[in-house]
């Protein structure tokens, strides 16, 4: 019998992630099928309770809900308890167990498909939302330096900040001087990308946690422009954090080698994961 798995945002249509595990399953001979299930911004819970109902074996969560999985789960990976939010849904018998595979896509993508150093990188992460809670404490194992969360609310990127022990800042506020810069804030979505002043990421390595298929996100057509010593979309994480969810349910790490080429050669706009 052929498994069931979906993703679940608002909107959902542009996802890429029914592709990247098509690739996965034909590589690894798994009997799955995977769809898109857009729910409405105060159903989602209805939603993924039809699609279980209906014989789903899991989920994949996509904004706006990462934060409404975290409490509709009944349990937690160590991941998603440590961020709050769940981008990830494996069923245990009748037990719905939240996962965060976010920052293992980050981590993974930056360090392994990226090759750029974490040891001691000075980082600034732009943005305090579902996506970000999910990959600061990664980034904080992989060993970066002086994290510091920035957000136009400051008190909302300060409570989080005292979550993992990192600092917070306004987005008016940041100083120059980074190694490396992440944004995860809607710039990856429209408008001009620019969130902090040109300086704040001259000569570092930024990364849009959004993702473009010809890797121009505003926020990084803005960074090169700005003097970025390196720019990379998210591409390359969805594609991470999709392999660390598929081996969640099926029991098999696919290879993630090629994936990003193999969605790269046309245009779209930028999106958030997945």
């Amino acid at each position: 019998m052929t498994d069931r798995y979906a993703v679940v945002g608002n909107p959902v249509a542009h996802s890429l992630s029914p592709r990247i595990h098509a690739l996965f399953a034909a590589a690894t001979a798994q009997d799955m099928r995977y769809a898109k299930l857009e729910a409405p911004p105060d159903g989602f819970a209805a939603a993924v309770e039809r699609f279980l109902a209906a014989g789903g074996s899991g989920l994949n969560v996509t904004l706006p809900f990462k934060l409404q999985a975290w409490r509709w789960v009944d349990s937690h990976d160590e991941a998603a308890r440590q961020s709050g939010a769940v981008n990830t849904i494996v069923l245990e018998g009748d037990r719905r167990h939240g996962c965060n595979t976010d920052g293992i896509g980050l981590v993974g993508d930056l360090t392994g498909n990226l090759a750029w150093p974490l040891l001691g990188a000075r980082t600034l992460v732009l943005g305090a939302g579902g996506a970000v809670q999910g990959v600061l404490a990664p980034l904080q194992r992989a060993g970066v330096a002086d994290l510091t969360i920035a957000n136009r609310t400051l008190a909302k990127a300060r409570r989080l900040a005292d979550r993992i022990g990192a600092k917070a800042c306004a987005l008016a506020d940041v100083d120059a001087g980074w190694d490396v810069v992440i944004n995860g804030t809607s710039a990856g979505v429209g408008g001009t990308g620019q969130l902090v002043a040109p300086a704040v990421v001259l000569n570092s390595r930024c990364y849009d946690m959004f993702y473009a298929l010809d890797g121009g996100t505003p926020f990084c057509r803005w960074a090169a422009a700005a003097g970025a010593q390196a720019v990379s979309d998210g591409l390359g994480m969805l594609v991470e954090q999709a392999a660390a969810a598929f081996a969640l349910w099926r029991g098999v790490q696919p290879d993630t080698a090629g994936i990003v080429a193999a969605l790269r050669g046309g245009t779209g706009r930028a999106r958030d994961l997945p």
